[in-house]
């Protein structure tokens, strides 16, 4: 939760080795975080001055960077005060080390979060004494491979670290063709259950990578901040406290815009739009007690109530004069069109291909006009001294309390969410979890979300099901089951 939208605010050396310029930053930064009402944290990058650089640089070097580094150096006293500072303003505290020493500093002067910069994602000591801090830890990735991250994703997880990734970009300012925002995408899928974010450079007014990077799944964001004076001048990657206000607007902006990824929250005011476009179902001719075929009946606009064109089923039995509207239809169940579609829609959610050889069935234990209440559908890859199906639920769908005397089983969750109930208890499983039902255990599943998930057993025998409910047990198997052809999936 540490990560999840959350602004890193680098203010770097861009306290310029004052103290009380340190504090005019996070005051004025702070108010655009509570104008914008975003989470943010305070990034200071610590090293352990002059100690960091080598001896025959502290007086000269040809390096940039030296000059900046100790022209700008701050004691730890100071530190201390900045960040007592941060945390009275009920922000987090954020600090790059960029050696060992500093990493002990960090520890010491009570921060929140610890920041692997992109120069130091593959300094192994650094990252060593990092992990032992115990703090989570956010890492940036600018200028490596995808194999690289993968090494330093291995490194954190074999060590159980609470941590997350940057998408970074280590251009100085980062031009458009550089940002790459795809490997977003590319990183929560290659690296799932780990936050990513997105940290660069880019010229502080350009506001359109943002909004981008969040449709794209990062739920972080970092960028340099500072606060220009007479004498101070910020450099193109820093943004001013109205820069930095204007960068969160943004970001809420986008959220707004990208709303929900369910279709489960229409608008009043959308449905009363439509509404007002539909046609309604009048009769052509007097009726008496008459089951209506569609020459019976005319589509007309407006719609004056009953029922809409789009409700009309053959066969509804009414009575009725010309040009009266239709009130009533018959009840019309899942079409096994819909099923298919339905489920096509989940195995593409989930990335799940089958197969032209696969047998599929549709399980309907209460029949098909309760499928989506209670049911499921199974793909049946290979059934030989062991077996091996594909199950799809969909939202809120459950499968009936059964056992099996012959087969044993493990579920495997592919995607989504999958509530098993066994022995008394509910146990809810993930992508990439597993359980095992043994012979002769009462056990039912349930997804409120859709899961697809695998069932990997012994070889499954016809008639090896055995329900709890006395009325499923009773139905034979072509009552609750149909067998359809896989070119449906096509």
């Amino acid at each position: 939760m540490q990560f999840n939208n959350l602004f890193v605010l680098d203010m770097a050396n861009n306290h310029q080795g004052s103290l009380q310029h340190g504090l005019k930053i996070i005051d004025m930064h702070h108010k655009s975080v509570l104008t914008a009402g975003v989470r943010a944290g305070i990034k200071f990058q610590f090293r352990d001055l002059p100690n960091f650089i080598h001896p025959e640089d502290r007086k000269s070097s040809t390096n940039k960077h030296v000059s900046r580094f100790l022209n700008t150096k701050l004691a730890w006293k100071d530190y201390q005060t900045l960040v007592d500072h941060v945390h009275n303003n009920n922000m987090l505290a954020i600090c790059t080390p960029f050696d060992e020493a500093s990493v002990d500093k960090i520890i010491e002067l009570g921060f929140d979060i610890l920041k692997i910069a992109s120069c130091s994602a593959k300094d192994w000591p650094l990252l060593k004494k990092a992990v032992n801090s115990g703090l989570p830890i956010i890492a940036s990735t600018g200028g490596l491979s995808f194999e690289e991250i993968d090494d330093l994703v291995y490194f954190f997880r074999s060590r159980n670290v609470n941590f997350s990734l940057m998408h970074c970009v280590s251009i100085y300012p980062t031009p458009a063709e550089a940002c790459n925002l795809l490997n977003i995408k590319t990183m929560r899928k290659r690296y799932p259950g780990v936050y990513i974010g997105w940290s660069t450079h880019e010229p502080q007014d350009d506001l359109e990578q943002i909004g981008l990077a969040l449709a794209l799944g990062a739920t972080m964001f970092e960028r340099h901040i500072g606060v220009a004076t007479n004498t101070i001048t910020l450099n193109e990657y820093s943004s001013t406290p109205e820069q930095s206000l204007a960068w969160f607007q943004a970001y809420n902006r986008a959220k707004i815009l990208l709303g929900s990824t369910t279709r489960d929250n229409i608008l009043q005011e959308e449905r009363n739009a439509i509404d007002s476009l539909k046609r309604g179902v009048y009769l052509k001719h007097n009726v008496n007690q008459h089951a209506l075929k569609h020459e019976d009946v005319y589509f007309a606009f407006p719609f004056k109530g009953g029922i809409t064109s789009g409700e009309f089923v053959e066969g509804t039995v009414t009575s009725g004069k010309k040009d009266q509207k239709v009130t009533e239809t018959k009840h019309q169940d899942p079409t096994l069109g819909r099923i298919i579609c339905s489920t096509r829609a989940l195995l593409n959610r989930a990335g799940v291909v089958v197969h032209n050889d696969n047998y599929v069935e549709i399980s309907h234990h209460f029949g098909m006009e309760k499928f989506y209440e209670t049911g499921c559908l199974l793909f049946t890859i290979m059934n030989n001294e062991y077996a091996k199906k594909i199950l799809v639920l969909h939202p809120r769908q459950s499968h009936p309390n059964h056992m099996h005397k012959i087969k044993k089983e493990t579920f495997l969750v592919l995607w989504g969410e999958l509530i098993v109930n066994m022995y008394g208890t509910s146990r809810v499983l993930y992508p990439g979890d597993q359980l095992t039902v043994n012979p002769n255990t009462w056990h039912s599943f349930s997804s409120p979300t859709g899961c697809v998930f695998e069932e990997i057993s012994t070889t499954a025998f016809s008639g090896d099901s055995y329900y709890q409910n006395k009325y499923i047990q009773n139905l034979s198997l072509s009552d609750r089951k149909t067998a359809i052809s896989i070119n449906a999936f096509k």
